[in-house]
């Protein structure tokens, strides 16, 4: 399931036969690693600014490639990107952050938060954010084919069997190429060798425990840190939560027909301003227009570069928050009823994929292709596109695509790191936890965060209501942002209740159109990754 960023939002999910059986993980085995590498060397960044006047420094932590041959020195290793927010001093407690993705960096989310927080949390804490291993700035990353983003791409709902055959060649054809061009380390890209490198870091910093948010994928990332290392972690924020019930493929299906509810309500939206956008007053006629345009795109992409691939990548930010409604109506506006292409080009250049995404994209592959299992045949996921496509029409076959590499991936796929007191599960952290979440978040459907806080005794949640964006603490809601900062500030958390939620929060209005319905305005600052994680975005 992708949990995405504005700039690189698309739909995502699944599949491959089942090779290795990885078995859950037990706080025993902490990750080792040479004791030469263990002291971080904090200087200033070469490749980051900081978002204010905190001070920001970045380390590189040397860890194993595989932490089950972590004592051999002469092994493999990681080298894993770190940036650290603080005001200079010495701070009482740190704040390890992680945006989502998966494959998403996570360095210049450290400086975003730090300054994000209240004046005395910022004076308390220091915010640590990595690259993930195989992402952004750590070494080796993820490299599979920068040319399989160029303009225009196969559209991804297929009429002939020509069409099918098509997207199948290029699924397989990148698969070949991140085995090609990454080798090795598409072996050791699963969320627990992530959550391993976490509790690495957190020894490296040289402290007993650290405290934890995440966004997203990120979620899932903090519930297996977690319970691997429980006396690793003191206070835990997971922001709209990736449900741990459901491995990716089954996930990413589900996630298809939450984006369309939320691609519904933008729709709705648009139809109520229909005095200024002119695209039809009910959100039937507004869908009916949308899905018009991309069967027109199929014929004559935008200036050779918007496609109906395009189309639904760039459109499908209106799922992960309300922030770009006005922005993405305002486009489809300018084309559909003035015939003015140039603001969804500018659109799809902004916040598509292009060559520059192969990374992400690759590091998401890595880590769902081998999380957990796949379906091994063809017929399998067209079976499920079709379907998907027939109750999500505005995503489906789209997300079915951006996973189908997953049906021939190199690594070998592993059990699905599942909580609970089963045979073969891990356990659930049993401490404090916080838990937020928006009733109309696509990326990630309700329903994940009601199903950790079954297995977390001590989680407490959060819904905003009504909310419609991917990611919502430090966003702007007062009450949201009030019970998270509390939180890291005491550690009270909302009195759990016999009920859906422990916390209600009432998400703020809906936007306005703009004055202007020209979309080459500035993005909105706050745009979200189901992604692909924390709506800021990665570096």
């Amino acid at each position: 399931m992708r949990t995405r960023t504005w700039a690189a939002a698309t739909a995502g999910a699944l599949l491959t036969p089942v090779v290795t059986v990885l078995p859950v993980q037990t706080a025993d085995a902490a990750p080792a690693f040479r004791s030469d590498h263990r002291d971080l060397r904090w200087q200033e960044c070469e490749d980051l600014l900081p978002v204010g006047e905190e001070t920001l420094e970045c380390a590189t932590l040397v860890l194993p490639l595989d932490h089950d041959r972590g004592g051999n020195t002469d092994g493999e290793t990681v080298e894993l990107a770190l940036a650290r927010a603080s005001t200079g001093g010495e701070a009482e407690r740190t704040l390890l952050v992680n945006p989502g993705g998966p494959g998403s960096p996570g360095r210049g989310l450290a400086t975003r938060t730090h300054q994000g927080l209240p004046e005395d949390l910022r004076r308390d804490y220091a915010v640590v954010g990595f690259d993930p291993r195989g992402s952004g700035a750590s070494v080796p990353a993820v490299e599979c084919d920068p040319s399989a983003f160029e303009s225009v791409r196969t559209p991804s709902i297929p009429e002939t069997p020509g069409d099918t055959g098509a997207l199948w060649q290029e699924a397989e054809s990148y698969a070949q190429a991140c085995a090609d061009n990454t080798g090795r380390l598409l072996d050791h890209m699963s969320t627990v060798d992530t959550a391993r490198d976490m509790d690495a870091l957190r020894a490296a910093l040289g402290l007993e425990s650290v405290d934890y948010l995440g966004y997203s994928y990120g979620t899932y990332l903090g519930a297996v840190f977690s319970s691997l290392f429980p006396e690793s972690v003191d206070r835990l924020v997971l922001d709209s939560v990736v449900d741990p019930d459901t491995p990716w493929y089954e996930s990413n299906l589900a996630q298809s027909r939450a984006i369309e509810r939320a691609a519904d309500n933008f729709f709705d939206w648009v139809a109520r301003h229909d005095d200024t956008f002119g695209l039809g007053s009910s959100a039937q006629e507004v869908a009916r227009a949308y899905h018009r345009l991309r069967e027109e795109l199929r014929e004559e992409p935008l200036e050779g570069t918007v496609g109906p691939t395009e189309l639904e990548n760039l459109s499908v930010t209106v799922a992960y928050t309300d922030r770009a409604w006005p922005v993405v109506g305002a486009a489809l506006a300018d084309r559909i009823v003035d015939g003015d292409p140039s603001a969804l080009v500018a659109l799809d250049t902004e916040t598509g994929e292009g060559p520059e995404d192969d990374r992400n994209r690759g590091g998401y592959n890595a880590v769902q292709c081998t999380d957990s299992h796949w379906p091994s045949g063809r017929e399998v996921w067209e079976s499920a596109g079709r379907q998907a496509h027939g109750e999500a029409p505005f995503i489906g076959w789209n997300n079915i695509w951006y996973n189908a590499a997953c049906a021939s991936w190199s690594a070998d796929s592993g059990e699905w790191y599942q909580l609970g007191d089963g045979p073969g599960h891990g356990p659930a952290y049993e401490g404090g936890a916080l838990l937020v979440h928006a009733t109309g978040d696509g990326a990630t459907p309700l329903h994940g965060a009601q199903n950790l806080r079954a297995h977390m005794p001590g989680a407490s949640l959060t819904v905003e209501k009504s909310g419609s964006t991917h990611a919502v603490s430090f966003g702007g809601n007062p009450c949201v942002d009030g019970i998270v900062t509390g939180y890291l500030r005491d550690g009270s958390l909302p009195e759990r209740t016999g009920g859906e939620y422990d916390a209600l929060c009432q998400a703020p209005p809906a936007p306005e159109p703009r004055n202007t319905r020209s979309a080459t305005q500035d993005l909105p600052d706050r745009a979200g990754s189901l992604g692909r994680g924390h709506p800021d975005g990665g570096e």
